[in-house]
């Protein structure tokens, strides 16, 4: 097989890879894919597009200061992605009912250092109309309302970026595996793959939970793993819920059209996508404690995806310790998707030599030992 040579080679069309391509190929560089299953059906797909740290008081600043940073791009970016692409990712400040049990005292220390509006006793902004459909036993005078948090529709986002990156000339390989990584002078000289022999100026990693994979050898202590999570989708005539609702590990995201997503399972089960009856049960259960509606809903999908996994939510992002011509923006856990355009340009300044919005060394810990 022949060796195609270009500026820069991506690995993974997940939202990073994706928003990192397009990024690139908007620079002038010239930009391939290569994606081991097919563009934008892994993490990225599977997720339910909140904008936000489930509950931010409980995630390091590393993680939140990458989160606003990040969050604040999307109304302009959803915007230029529908006038090039003709495609609306359903960018919308619905906002986020946070009920208890929750870190009262580290929800109060958030709100006054992040100089959050939160408020309280605001269920008529997440149920629609009316207070009569709100649960008899909700805790109403300790729920948290934050106005802020947006949501976007990830499927649809993916699909503006990828026919965007098309667009703009990139080259996108589906079903293309990187088996070995081969190096020369601390540099990645070429990539050895199911479609060939690749050759670039510059690499990026952005394969999602396959990452440390990818990498091989030349991973070192990077921590990056599969963990698994489950999903449900209902439809109704009309949206039952205003905004997001969250209670623990379960949440519930309406959609504009009267879809509603609930979520989500963490699992630590390897690369197992298969969906199980004891979470749809579980998932549904819950589900229906937050919407009584729901007991009389049928169940429309119900489906998994794998989180690249990394210590305290805190992605890798930067240049390789050793391979100076190799990249990675990978490692976001839960949150790839709100991540996503803060990451890229971090990304892009770190690759061009620009100054950082703000210190980005928590991002370059992730490869630990080496």
């Amino acid at each position: 097989m022949s060796e195609v040579t270009q500026d820069f080679i991506v690995i993974g069309a997940g939202i990073i890879g994706l928003a990192t391509a397009v990024r690139l190929l908007t620079e002038g560089a010239t930009v391939t894919i290569l994606e081991k299953n097919k563009v934008g059906q892994e993490s990225s797909w599977a997720g339910g597009g909140i904008l936000s740290p489930l509950c931010p008081w409980d995630y390091p600043d590393a993680v939140t200061r990458l989160t606003d940073y990040s969050a604040a791009m999307f109304p302009a970016w959803v915007a230029e992605l529908c006038e090039a692409t003709g495609i609306d990712a359903e960018y919308e400040a619905s906002g986020m009912l946070v009920l208890p049990p929750y870190h009262a005292e580290a929800a109060h220390k958030w709100r006054i250092s992040h100089a959050a509006e939160v408020e309280q006793n605001a269920f008529s902004e997440c149920f629609s109309r009316n207070k009569q459909n709100i649960p008899l036993h909700f805790n109403v005078e300790n729920a948290l309302f934050l106005p802020h948090i947006a949501q976007v529709r990830n499927p649809r986002l993916l699909y503006a970026l990828h026919k965007l990156a098309v667009q703009l000339g990139g080259r996108i390989i589906e079903h293309c595996e990187v088996y070995e990584i081969i190096t020369q002078h601390n540099r990645l000289d070429v990539l050895a793959t199911s479609c060939g022999k690749y050759r670039a100026d510059h690499f990026v990693i952005t394969a999602g939970a396959w990452s440390k994979q990818v990498l091989g050898k030349h991973a070192f202590s990077l921590d990056i793993k599969p963990m698994r999570g489950q999903m449900l989708l209902y439809k109704f005539a009309e949206p039952p819920l205003r905004s997001i609702l969250l209670q623990r590990d379960v949440y519930l995201i309406p959609r504009r059209d009267g879809y509603l997503l609930a979520g989500s399972t963490m699992e630590d089960v390897g690369f197992n996508k298969q969906v199980t009856l004891a979470a749809r049960e579980y998932l549904s259960e819950r589900a229906q404690g937050l919407l009584p509606q729901l007991k009389n809903m049928p169940l429309i999908n119900h489906w998994a995806g794998l989180r690249p996994a990394s210590p305290q939510n805190i992605p890798t992002i930067g240049r390789h310790p050793l391979l100076n011509n190799l990249f990675i923006n990978s490692g976001h856990f839960r949150y790839g998707v709100t991540m996503a355009p803060g990451s890229v340009r971090i990304l892009l300044n770190e690759i061009m030599g620009r100054p950082q919005p703000f210190d980005i060394g928590p991002y370059q810990q992730g490869w630990g030992d080496y």
